[in-house]
């Protein structure tokens, strides 16, 4: 068994559709159907001949990734899909091989496996650095093989957390290729292109390096603050669900005003800790709640918050990120010296 990453368009535009029809794959609309071939270079001459006029080296490079898709992934493989919609990752295992879906209308969904979604809400802030740098390989589809990735994506798929390279068992067998084995130009652990995403990820692994615990929440209210709000943040220790009480108005007591309770693990969050945050709010008599859950919430605490939408806020390492990056020229110069960044522009792109 290994592991595989197929992703679902440059902008997640097959994000849903992998999801609800438990498939993978799609794109290389151009390739013909590929169900009778049962040779890497028969695949090799269907890619030659669709995409006539590219360097031997593209064609090579997306030869790899449908023969991969063609015979390579297989039954009780993990499939990874980085979900582009709500920057989440999901994860699942194939349950059959290759088919091409001749009587889909979108040409863009025709080529796929089939795959027991298992899960679609694992947080990229769950996921160590070294482990999120081998899925970031800048191809649509390849095998993710180095830093134990299927050991510790199975242990995800089973907790939601990345054991990371210590917490992994040994290795189980590898299997067997159905094929001559991969060559120079199959998909294998390629190197991560500077996308958005490895921005991304390399910012979050920063905060969580040096604002973990109870800096996190100061840091939480650098943003508050850059939003006008007046911040009185708790001492570090035991705070009963309120790690910041802030307000408008030059006293911090207009309206609207807000308790937020700030968790930096990297696990999901449980009811608890909503039905602690809603507590509070009655306490302190507060408009509205805030909760920074860094590695998400579990699906009963979603459940929990749905009658809540007008009232309380969630916001998980992505949604600090976007509010970081949107106001980062105000936060406060020691805070700016302790997470340094430039704005950049980055061209994304994706084979396939």
């Amino acid at each position: 068994m290994t592991a595989w990453v197929v992703r679902a368009g440059a902008s997640g535009e097959r994000d849903d559709w992998a999801l609800t029809t438990s498939r993978a794959g799609g794109g290389f609309r151009k390739v013909a159907d590929l169900s009778a071939c049962e040779t890497r270079e028969s695949v090799g001459a269907i890619v030659a001949s669709a995409f006539a006029g590219d360097s031997p080296g593209a064609i090579g490079i997306f030869t790899g990734q449908m023969w991969a898709l063609r015979r390579r992934i297989a039954p009780g493989d993990v499939v990874v899909l980085p979900l582009k919609t709500t920057k989440k990752i999901a994860l699942g295992v194939c349950t059959a091989g290759y088919a091409y879906d001749a009587a889909e209308a979108d040409d863009t969904r025709r080529h796929v496996i089939a795959v027991d979604w298992k899960r679609d809400d694992v947080a990229r802030a769950a996921i160590k650095d070294d482990l999120l740098n081998t899925l970031n390989g800048a191809m649509t589809i390849f095998e993710a093989k180095t830093n134990s990735a299927e050991t510790r994506l199975r242990k995800i798929i089973e907790t939601g957390v990345d054991p990371g390279q210590g917490g992994s068992p040994s290795p189980g067998p590898v299997s067997v290729p159905l094929a001559p084995g991969p060559d120079k130009t199959d998909p294998v652990d390629p190197v991560a292109a500077p996308t958005l995403e490895v921005l991304r990820d390399r910012v979050r692994t920063h905060l969580v390096e040096n604002f973990g615990q109870h800096k996190l929440t100061h840091l939480i209210a650098a943003i508050l603050r850059a939003e006008g709000y007046v911040c009185d943040v708790s001492p570090e220790g035991p705070d009963f669900g309120v790690d910041i009480i802030a307000g408008r108005g030059p006293l911090g007591l207009d309206s609207p005003t807000l308790i937020v309770e700030v968790k930096s693990e990297a696990s999901q969050i449980g009811v608890q800790v909503v039905n602690g945050l809603q507590g509070a709010m009655r306490t302190h008599k507060a408009d509205q709640g805030l909760l920074v859950a860094w590695g998400g919430l579990g699906k009963p605490a979603v459940q929990a918050l749905r009658t809540e939408r007008l009232s309380v806020r969630v916001w998980d390492a992505e949604d600090v990120l976007d509010r970081l990056f949107e106001i980062y020229e105000r936060l406060p110069e020691d805070v700016r010296l302790r997470l340094p960044l430039k704005r950049t522009w980055v061209l994304v792109e994706e084979t396939g």
